[in-house]
């Protein structure tokens, strides 16, 4: 029995909290966690937590009648309870991590990204967000101006010449309507502002805009300045919306897309979170989002005991990544197995569908006649995995294997992976696999994940080390 230590489970993963229980034994500590009529989470925690070291269990999944956003508010909750409660020491353990693998790009289901190549005029091909011109000066070249935009030199010149420059403005008031006094100066004496110093600078460009505004604008009306003239607008101006559209840019301008590693992170530590324990993070750069300690597990030491002894003569199958992202989780198996080892890749080039390529896919290494296991850290859709299974029998594997940490299943994923070619399904119980197991029945087994937790949180509370739980070999 450890002393001094509560246990705190939340409502997504009831049977882990009880399976943690009874390893640590320690009952599980006494709460009221429930929903208002209105929906806002409703947290209420019995026992007391003084000078407690706390660790609450809640996984990121979406199941028992609520969302994973509703799961992790109510974790945020606790926590804040806890802090609040005067607790030692509160510790978020969440064997899925939620949020942990969303994209730095948007992609399409087969992998590729949303973002296309634009049909562009050859007059615009060769500006970019990357190659904006020069900043103009004497002695430079200059640029063209944009095709949509305004080109300002012509526009000036033409202006100077059409009976609204320097020699109109000698002839008095001949432009008309539409005089502005400028800095309280009527502009009626508009004409000295050819011989005077201002108008002469802005027809000789020493001065830029001051010369031209007191100098020539004085007899020109505003209807004929350049800026209120609606030939044509650059991108900017709102008053053209069907031109702001047609705008786009060359590839190599990133499609922003929001982050939310860091958010969840923040949230949690701003909640009170002094430590945070987790399995298998799909992006193990998410540890550098906290500012606490991150103890990240591996589910690896369960799959390695799996293959060893469950399959036949595993000496000989071979182990296969879905795609590239896992090879390197996948080698580190093999290697330790010493099996071979082959790789699924993505192809995102318009290539030609050939007998060694599904689709996108394409396999690098030899599976006929072998026992092929697949590793991947979590299975969502199932897409990635079942068409991988597909590919392997295509060419030649006699039974096929798809051992995985986090088993989500959401969406159609259950009916797809029940008409794959998948022989075998071996998940963690990571989030909760009961109604998964009633519909896939013998097809999936599912591995306890309980022990390497209830040893991490005794560890974590007596202070020791828990690298051993690292050493999968």
């Amino acid at each position: 029995m450890v002393r001094n230590i509560v246990i705190l489970g939340g409502n997504s993963h009831p049977k882990l909290v009880d399976s943690l229980c009874n390893i640590l034994g320690v009952p599980a500590c006494n709460r009221v966690l429930g929903r208002f009529e209105c929906g806002e989470s409703r947290c209420e925690i019995k026992d007391s937590v003084r000078g407690k070291d706390v660790y609450i269990i809640q996984t990121g999944f979406g199941g028992n009648g609520a969302k994973l956003n509703d799961h992790f508010m109510d974790l945020c909750i606790m926590i804040s309870a806890c802090k609040t409660g005067s607790a030692r020491r509160v510790t978020a353990v969440l064997p899925l991590f939620p949020y942990s693998r969303q994209p730095d790009l948007p992609y399409h289901k087969a992998g590729a990204p949303l973002y296309k190549t634009p049909s562009v005029d050859s007059s615009k091909k060769d500006y970019t967000f990357e190659s904006v011109p020069a900043t103009p000066g004497p002695g430079l070249p200059k640029s063209a101006g944009l095709t949509n935009g305004t080109e300002l030199t012509s526009r000036l010149k033409s202006t100077l010449t059409n009976g609204t420059g320097p020699s109109a403005a000698a002839n008095g008031k001949s432009t008309g309507e539409g005089y502005f006094p400028v800095n309280g100066v009527d502009d009626t004496k508009g004409a000295n502002g050819v011989n005077g110093a201002n108008g002469v600078n802005g027809v000789n460009g020493v001065n830029g805009v001051n010369g031209y505004v007191n100098g020539i604008n004085g007899h020109r009306g505003h209807s004929s300045s350049v800026s209120s003239q609606s030939a044509k607008y650059t991108t900017h101006d709102y008053e053209n919306v069907s031109l702001i559209t047609s705008f786009q840019a060359r590839p190599g301008y990133k499609q922003w897309v929001a982050q939310a590693g860091t958010l969840v992170a923040n949230l949690l530590t701003c909640a009170g979170a002094d430590h945070v324990i987790t399995m298998d993070l799909h992006d193990p750069q998410v540890q550098g989002f906290f500012d606490v300690p991150v103890d990240n597990l591996y589910g690896r030491p369960l799959l390695k005991r799996y293959i060893t002894q469950n399959i036949p003569d595993y000496k000989s199958a071979i182990i296969v990544s879905p795609d590239a992202g896992g090879a390197k989780r996948a080698t580190a198996i093999a290697d330790s197995l010493e099996m071979d080892f082959a790789l699924i890749h993505k192809e995102r080039r318009p290539t030609k569908i050939t007998d060694r390529q599904n689709a996108s896919m394409m396999l690098v290494g030899n599976v006929a006649d072998r026992v092929c296991i697949l590793l991947d850290d979590i299975v969502d859709t199932g897409n990635t995995l079942t068409r991988a299974a597909k590919l392997l029998k295509r060419e030649g594997a006699t039974k096929i294997y798809a051992l995985l940490t986090h088993g989500v299943f959401s969406g159609d994923a259950i009916s797809r992976i029940n008409a794959s070619a998948l022989d075998k399904v071996i998940v963690t119980n990571s989030v909760p696999q009961d109604e998964h197991k009633a519909l896939l029945g013998p097809k999936l087994e599912v591995l306890d994940i309980s022990p390497i937790f209830g040893e991490a949180i005794r560890r974590v509370h007596h202070g020791e080390s828990i690298s051993v739980l690292f050493n999968f070999d």
